[in-house]
């Protein structure tokens, strides 16, 4: 029954109090040396409670790199040698020319005798002697060379092809064919047949130079 009643009775409903002067004279007494907290004391309390920010250190310099010695200078590759032009084969002399010399019509501008010279004196004496030659504009040379010691010299065939007869002991006369094919000598001489009779016949020749340039 007592709680049934203690339901039923009205709640207290709670009030509040004012303070009495005796109240109010103490909390004064109580607050009077407290300070309030600023808002700039507060704002400062909250930068010193952040940390200090730290400058970046700058990166250390790079290390020098170590000089290389400049890469030894290639030499560009000289050109080769320009080689001479090698003189043209011998042409031969034109029909015309050849008949008029085989049959001693035309006449001899300069001649070279080679009896009593060696080989190696002949060579030389033949390309010097068609150098000055030619130089001067001439043509036409002869060139003798001796028959040999055979008796069949004597019946040689005159014309205007060359044979080279084996019982013939002309040792010139076996050479200067093969020297006018070299190319020293190609650079002056353009053709050659062996000489009429008049002009020693199988024991000659006739030489025909080059133009002068």
């Amino acid at each position: 029954m007592a709680d049934e009643t203690d339901r039923n009775a009205p709640r207290r409903r709670s009030r509040s109090r004012h303070l009495s002067d005796e109240e109010r004279k103490l909390w004064r007494e109580v607050v009077k040396d407290a300070k309030p907290l600023g808002r700039k004391r507060s704002v400062h309390a909250a930068e010193a409670a952040q940390p200090t920010e730290i400058p970046a250190t700058p990166p250390p310099p790079p290390a020098p790199q170590p000089k290389r010695a400049p890469a030894p200078a290639v030499p560009s590759p000289s050109p080769a040698p320009r080689r001479a032009a090698e003189p043209p084969p011998l042409t031969g002399l034109e029909r015309r020319t050849s008949q008029r010399l085989a049959r001693g019509q035309m006449e001899v501008e300069a001649t070279l005798d080679l009896h009593g010279h060696s080989q190696a004196e002949a060579h030389g004496a033949l390309l010097g002697f068609l150098a000055r030659a030619r130089g001067r504009g001439l043509r036409c040379i002869l060139v003798i060379t001796g028959k040999g010691a055979s008796p069949y010299a004597r019946h040689t065939l005159h014309g205007a092809s060359f044979y080279e007869v084996p019982e013939r002991q002309g040792v010139l006369r076996s050479a200067v064919p093969r020297w006018l094919n070299e190319a020293d000598f190609r650079a002056h001489v353009s053709g050659f047949q062996p000489a009429h009779p008049k002009h020693g016949g199988g024991g000659a020749f006739y030489i025909w130079l080059r133009k002068k340039r």
